[in-house]
């Protein structure tokens, strides 16, 4: 209220000084205006008066001089007439101004000297007037002179008239705005700031209920923001201690972001430092603002719990178009931007390191390397030396934030970076290293097409662990490095002893973020039903049917596109009922296109998707709508959400996060996951119906049943696997990974003889 009469008295007291500023120039304008009227009235009555008047003077005919004077008294705003001989004496003059008008000063010095006209305003007696005196000029010189005057009275009116517009108009003015003004403060800023209140009032006190619409005034924003912000922390901790609560009630043991952050806290000694190619928060510009994006990964679900808790050090590739405008001189952020909690440090890489590094090297050659999908690996000499540059870089960036850590852990991540670990480790053997390869190892005589596949695993096998997706892929390698170098394997722990220094081998599959509700609870609406969502969702797409599949997979090679379409075709010919009632949506993220056999790839899926619906589609039916753009988390879910089944068909996956989202989205327990049984994910996800993906009936055959499936079969499976990756779920990998390499003891014996080799080698 007192902010309300603030602004009221500040608008009052502005809009009253900025009229009268304005009023006063307006009057000032209208009288310079009227009188510039005035003169030139009096200058062309005074000339042609003077034609008449001039011969007179000359005869010294008074009487006719009288006569020409009467003739013009009566004329409007003239006030009267004067004639002067040349020594200043009234020859002749109105009768008005004889009566009324004491006679002013006659200018006769200035009228003889200059020669001209002389203007005056003056007042006679209490009355404004304006008066002319017009030197008459004869044989010799001035002969008399001819004053004019003029009432000037309605100027001061015109004057008067204005002044007092202008209060009335002050008057409705401020009324006006003081009315708009309040009416503004109280829909926009009074009542969204009282329903937000009383939203916090009711989240605080446990009333769940649907975010109100938020003030959207530039200025306050940022309150809109931390409001969301502060609501959203107050759910989660919320969530948090019920979650506890209950887990201790019931004797479960789950892992949550806070049991992560406990853990870490109490298990984590020393610094933890983050080494990854894709950075968690990437700055780009939108129009002429900055916006922060998070890419979506489920490594920064997994790794951000951990470097929170903390205040770790994330180094990373900074890959957006303003990433550099937003760090400092050292390429370092505080992040996340909403509540900076840990380092992001990033590393600037060239076109060209970027193109062999990363498009080269590690996609044209380790990706198929590592995955068994009969794409030929290319391998370039030219590729490799920049894969070798950039990964010391990156460990060069990481000695420096190391520089200053007495005990530092350091978790490097996939198949970017095999060569790090042995390049840190010769620098600083006593920091803890650790990698996760999270793709696939391939059996050893597959690997051993690389032509440096002994640096690579030299490089590996410079960590204290190396982590893997699942058991095979740990045999794998270890069964690679025994093939390939001179070591002990030592199977009955799973370790790789070479010279002095162990690394341990160990499996963590890998998960995602499982919560018993996806949504904000008290931050958006409720969640709508699978069959409305269908709807809505078909009705967008520009189609209509009553059975949805869904897929979500980047365009890659490895993810079997192809031979799911295939499958989908195969179903349609065995079973044709399913005609105009089954659309199958594949939603897919174009992915490294300026690789050729991507780009290649992208043009083959589309070219499948268009044969198959030229064949089947009818009206605005069709069976596959193929989306081939990225679409965030908060896209891809009501998609999840909606269908009857979702498709996994990879080739080969090191685990295939897909799946669990699918079945993390699933509260209903509705929906059936068709799943390859060439991912890491079938190890776990025993319930899904497991394929071939490269026997397309089968594929047809797993449609079938997932659309025939018994309502209690569904359920059943779905909730044995929605079990499954709730007690696996991301936080439960961080944790284990951490802690397997926080108990890793570093021998003294190993840390002098590295050493010796030359600290920063």
């Amino acid at each position: 209220m007192r902010l309300s009469l603030r602004l009221i008295l500040f608008l009052v007291v502005g809009i009253t000084l900025v009229t009268f500023f304005i009023s006063r120039n307006e009057v000032s304008a209208e009288k310079r205006g009227l009188r510039g009227d005035l003169e030139r009235r009096a200058a062309i009555f005074a000339e042609s008066l003077a034609e008449i008047i001039e011969p007179a003077i000359e005869r010294d005919s008074r009487g006719q001089l009288r006569r020409i004077v009467e003739q013009f008294e009566n004329r409007q705003q003239l006030s009267g007439v004067i004639v002067y001989a040349a020594d200043g004496r009234v020859l002749a003059e109105s009768s008005s101004l004889e009566s009324d008008f004491a006679q002013p000063a006659l200018p006769l010095d200035r009228l003889k000297n200059d020669g001209q006209p002389v203007s005056e305003f003056l007042r006679i007696g209490d009355k404004p007037m304006h008066a002319y005196y017009l030197p008459l000029l004869g044989d010799n010189g001035l002969s008399g002179v001819l004053a004019i005057f003029h009432d000037a009275s309605f100027i001061e009116a015109q004057s008067a008239r204005i002044w007092r517009e202008t209060v009335w108009h002050v008057i409705a003015q401020v009324l006006l705005v003081v009315f708009v003004t309040v009416l503004i403060i109280r829909w926009t800023i009074v009542l969204p700031i009282s329903r937000t209140a009383q939203w916090m009032r009711d989240l605080r006190s446990g009333r769940m209920q649907p975010r109100p619409n938020l003030p959207k005034e530039d200025f306050l924003t940022p309150f809109s923001e931390e409001v969301v912000n502060l609501a959203r922390s107050l759910n989660e901790a919320r969530a948090a201690a019920e979650e506890e609560a209950r887990l201790r009630e019931t004797g479960e043991s789950r892992w949550t972001p806070e049991r992560l952050r406990a853990s870490i806290q109490n298990k984590l000694q020393g610094s933890l430092f983050v080494v990854s190619n894709r950075e968690p928060y990437m700055h780009l510009h939108r129009g002429k603002n900055i916006e922060a994006s998070v890419p979506a990964s489920g490594l920064v679900t997994a790794l951000e719990p951990i470097l929170r808790a903390c205040d770790g050090t994330w180094i990373a590739h900074g890959s957006g178009d303003a990433d550099r405008e937003t760090v400092d001189r050292r390429g370092r952020l505080r992040v996340p931007p909403d509540r900076p909690e840990y380092t992001l440090r990033r590393v600037w890489l060239t076109k060209e390191e970027e193109q062999g590094y990363y498009y080269g090297f590690a996609n044209e050659g380790l990706w198929p390397l590592c995955h068994i999908a009969h794409t030929r690996p290319t391998f370039r000499t030219s590729d490799w030396e920049s894969y070798r540059e950039v990964n010391r870089k990156f460990a060069d960036t990481a000695l420096e934030e190391m520089e200053n850590a007495e005990q530092a852990l350091l978790l490097v991540q996939d198949y970017h970076f095999a060569l790090l670990p042995r390049m840190i480790k010769e620098a600083r053997p006593d920091v803890r290293v650790a990698i996760f390869w999270h793709i696939p190892w391939p059996n050893p005589e597959a690997f051993g097409i690389c032509p440096w596949q002994r640096d690579l695993l030299d490089g590996l096998l410079g960590a204290d662990l190396v982590g893997f997706q699942t058991q095979a892929h740990c045999n794998n390698f270890l069964e690679t490095v025994d093939a390939a170098l001179e070591s002990r394997i030592e199977w009955e722990r799973f370790a790789v002893k070479r010279g002095d220094h162990v690394t341990l081998v160990r499996p963590f599959p890998i998960s995602v973020d499982f919560r018993e509700t996806q949504q904000d609870v008290g931050i958006g609406g409720p969640v709508p039903s699978q069959y409305d969502l269908r709807a809505s969702l078909l009705k967008k797409l520009g189609t209509q049917s009553s059975f949805l599949g869904v897929g979500v997979d980047r365009v890659d090679y490895t993810k079997g596109l192809i031979e799911r379409f295939r499958g989908i075709e195969r179903f349609l010919e065995k079973w044709p009922v399913y005609k105009e009632r089954f659309t199958f949506v594949q939603i897919g993220a174009p992915s490294r296109t300026n690789i050729p056999r991507y780009h290649d790839f992208l043009a083959e899926v589309e070219a499948e998707a268009a044969r198959i619906n030229a064949r089947f589609a009818k009206g605005n039916w069709k069976p596959i709508v193929l989306l081939t753009r990225h679409h965030s988390h908060e896209e891809i879910l009501p998609y999840y959400r909606a269908a009857d089944f979702c498709m996994v068909t990879s080739l080969h996956d090191g685990m295939n996060l897909v799946a669990k989202e699918f079945v993390a989205s699933r509260e209903d327990c509705e929906g059936a996951l068709i799943l390859s049984q060439f991912t890491g994910a079938t190890r776990e996800l025993r319930d899904a119906l497991i394929v071939n993906p490269y026997d397309t009936d089968q594929l047809a055959e797993a449609v079938r049943s997932a659309l025939e499936m018994d309502s209690d079969e569904r359920t059943t499976r779905m909730r044995r696997m929605r079990l499954n990756v709730r007690d696996h779920n991301v936080y439960r990998w961080a944790g284990n990974l951490i802690a397997e390499l926080s108990e890793i003891r570093i021998d003294e014996a190993e840390h002098t003889l590295s050493a010796r080799a030359g600290k920063y080698a």
